[in-house]
């Protein structure tokens, strides 16, 4: 007897979302973000590239979900503030410095300067969680939490952009140290 509900046709969209996330990092990682076209990401992935457009727009949407996929929440960790910080700081650290990530990030900063749109993006779906996040644990004004994520995130970037390296732990204690004195 065959059943009456329809197959759905074409991969799970679950599926098609953790291939081309593995696809989109893999293709920074081994090509530069500029490199890394949405037709190169479409072959890494196995699918055709309308198949990509369908879901994002562009390949600065598709960045932003696959950083979004590869960050995760934020694992806030301690009582006080200093080690919240701390916590946030190294969990940062650690996930710029996976293949691709530092990056697709730092791409996709650069590709927002020219556009709006994208800038849109990062700021609403990408920026906007970790910011509500961190002001609820830390209890600052908005503009003193935009400016913790700048001065971590723009010098865990700029240290990836200099050397092609993310940052030695020694260093991320370093940057620790120098934000608690402003911050904590």
């Amino acid at each position: 007897m065959q059943s009456s509900t329809p197959s759905a046709a074409g991969r799970p969209r679950s599926d098609l979302h953790a291939t081309a996330f593995a696809a989109t990092l893999r293709s920074v990682s081994e090509l530069g973000y500029a490199g890394a076209t949405m037709d190169r990401i479409a072959v890494a992935a196995g699918v055709a590239k309308t198949t990509l457009y369908r879901r994002w727009p562009s390949k600065g949407a598709l960045i932003v979900d696959c950083l979004l996929d590869a960050f995760g929440p934020v694992r806030l960790q301690g009582t006080d503030r200093g080690e919240i910080m701390a916590s946030a700081i190294h969990w940062v650290a650690a996930k710029i410095g996976e293949p691709g990530v530092g990056a697709a990030f730092a791409g996709v900063f650069s590709d927002a300067i020219n556009d709006p749109a994208l800038r849109t993006i990062l700021s609403e779906r990408l920026q906007e969680p970790y910011r509500l996040t961190l002001q609820e644990a830390l209890g600052e004004p908005d503009d003193r939490i935009l400016l913790l994520i700048d001065i971590v995130t723009g010098t865990l970037l700029h240290r990836m952009g200099m050397t092609g390296e993310p940052m030695v732990d020694a260093d991320v204690a370093v940057l620790v140290e120098m934000v608690l004195r402003t911050f904590g």
